[in-house]
């Protein structure tokens, strides 16, 4: 097991607050893994571009490319004005085996493992990722910097972030792909709830335990599939990688 963010990299840097600012003088390197993650299969869930298990509200000029799906709530809100290029689907049977693919792939995604998993903590804001598994026992966040995640020149390479609580993505904000890597290959399993602030552009699939929150304008090439609670929208585009 590979430590970054970790109590002695935390207490070496506390001075400088390195982890958080990411400053020249501490240049953070993420180390490489050589464990190779296969995807999280998605099953049913994969056509989702939103799927909730409580509600969905929406307010303003919300843009989905891809299906919109509840179970087992019943309430479904600001369709329109927001467009949903995709079927509304409440309850049925695909939006119910849906819901059953998730719990499969967010159990799969909380239960991957590595000799070389690297430990995260506190603010990924200008790191960079490679392939790979990606562990926090707490809370992550972006903000102070862009996450960028690079896959070396492989598109079919896989990320796996695991959070064990709560994640916050701050306003202004971007998740950055280069080196071939794909929205659709990378996977935030969140043991708690996930917001994201205004105009912040989020790449992957979040598979959030609790709630999904979208502030004004921010957008997402991905799915947000929140298994117990609701997905809730503000003028955003969402759009399946």
């Amino acid at each position: 097991m590979l430590v970054f963010g970790a109590a002695a990299f935390l207490a070496a840097c506390k001075k400088d607050d390195a982890m958080n600012s990411n400053s020249d003088s501490f240049p953070i390197v993420i180390p490489l893994q050589t464990t190779v993650q296969s995807a999280v299969v998605l099953g049913d869930a994969s056509v989702f571009a939103v799927l909730a298990g409580t509600s969905v509200t929406n307010t303003g000029a919300t843009n989905l490319t891809g299906d919109l799906g509840l179970c087992p709530g019943s309430s479904v809100g600001g369709f329109p004005p927001g467009v949903l290029n995709g079927t509304l689907r409440i309850n049925d049977k695909i939006a119910t085996k849906a819901k059953l693919d998730l719990t499969a792939a967010y159990n799969d995604a909380a239960g991957r493992t590595a000799t070389d998993i690297v430990l995260l903590s506190g603010n990924l804001g200008g790191l960079t990722l490679t392939p790979g598994l990606y562990k926090s026992t707490s809370t992550l966040a972006i903000y102070s910097g862009d996450l960028t995640f690079d896959a070396k020149g492989d598109a079919s390479a896989v990320f796996i972030i695991q959070i064990a609580s709560s994640f916050n993505m701050t306003s202004g904000r971007r998740v950055i792909l280069t080196g071939g890597a794909q929205a659709s290959n990378i996977y935030w399993q969140v043991g708690s709830s996930a917001t994201f602030g205004t105009t912040a552009v989020f790449k992957g699939t979040i598979i959030a335990l609790k709630t999904i929150t979208f502030a004004t304008g921010a957008t997402l090439e991905g799915r947000a599939l929140a298994r117990n609670g609701a997905v809730t929208m503000q003028a955003n585009t969402i759009v399946i990688p």
